[in-house]
């Protein structure tokens, strides 16, 4: 199964955010078991190292920028994405490029804390909670 994560999703297993970190913890897990491929935006890596390093230090940013280097496979952000994210007329623009992303890199679903701010997604979108909760039924 392939799973996109946006970059909630990953800076709360980085920056240990409650109530939040478990379950995406779980979905890491999953990725680092083979369980499922995961995938994130090439966008998330700038946010993730920028956040990072304002909670942290530059070590910490590295760090962080590592593990998912490691442990997700990136989709670039092409021409293609840009303007599907650009025309797509979302509030948040990041949000398009995540949903685009994931479109691009056929993901199965899109785990976010906000699927709220996927109205019109073209695949499901969940929290790191459903998701769990529908795998375990599977």
């Amino acid at each position: 199964m392939k799973v996109f994560c946006d970059t909630n999703v990953l800076l709360d297993v980085l920056a240990r955010r409650e109530p939040f970190y478990a379950s995406s913890a779980a979905v890491w897990t999953l990725a680092e078991t083979g369980r499922i491929e995961a995938f994130v935006s090439v966008i998330s890596y700038p946010n993730v190292y920028y956040i990072m390093r304002r909670l942290g230090d530059r070590r910490a940013a590295k760090k962080a920028l590592m593990a998912l280097r490691d442990l997700f496979q990136p989709v670039a952000l092409d021409e293609a994405v840009l303007n599907r994210a650009i025309d797509a007329g979302f509030r948040d623009f990041e949000d398009a490029v995540q949903l685009f992303s994931a479109l691009r890199a056929g993901a199965d679903c899109l785990l976010t804390r906000n699927p709220r701010h996927y109205p019109t997604a073209d695949i499901p979108v969940q929290t790191p909670r459903e998701f769990l909760a529908i795998l375990s039924m599977k």
